[in-house]
């Protein structure tokens, strides 16, 4: 199990199992391996950590041992995110509207775990299917998610069409 320490500590932390602390990595800062802001973190089939990293406008990959891997650099201030279960997985990653800034467009991405856009949506917003500072992500599958919205104060589940 992977924590995102990120407002305090800027870190990931690690834990096995039973709860038991495993190790940490991270320190504050813009250099690979390093955050502003950790957030969501999200794992997938071959257990590659990936970290959503908003403050450095950034998700990094991680193997499970904490290694630096890549990058994705190309989705906004990502918050929320999370990789679909199945044979072919999917990244979705939230481009979120922080208070700081919001003239952020606030869509959510869909990318392939090597960081290429395959499709986004939606918009900052208060109506169904806009977003108010996304925080969490969940994927049930390719085409089911439920997005939890700080601003909007909501949890919206969305089906979408391919």
């Amino acid at each position: 199990m992977y924590v995102a320490d990120g407002y305090g500590n800027a870190r990931v932390a690690k834990f096995d199992k039973d709860g038991k602390f495993v190790k940490s990595w991270g320190s504050r800062g813009d250099a690979q391996g390093q955050f502003n802001t950790v957030h969501g973190i999200a794992v997938d089939a071959q257990g590659n950590v990936y970290v959503a990293d908003s403050g450095n406008k950034r998700i990094q990959v991680f193997d499970r041992d904490g290694n630096f891997k890549t990058y994705i650099l190309n989705v906004g201030s990502p918050s929320g995110i999370c990789i679909t279960p199945g044979e072919h997985q999917y990244l979705y990653s939230s481009n979120s509207n922080p208070p700081e800034d919001i003239d952020a467009n606030g869509e959510i991405y869909k990318l392939e775990l090597t960081g290429q856009i395959v499709g986004k949506f939606g918009r900052a917003g208060k109506v169904p299917k806009e977003f108010g500072t996304v925080n969490a992500i969940d994927c049930r599958n390719e085409n089911e998610l439920y997005v939890g919205e700080i601003a909007n104060w909501r949890v919206q589940k969305l089906t979408l069409h391919p």
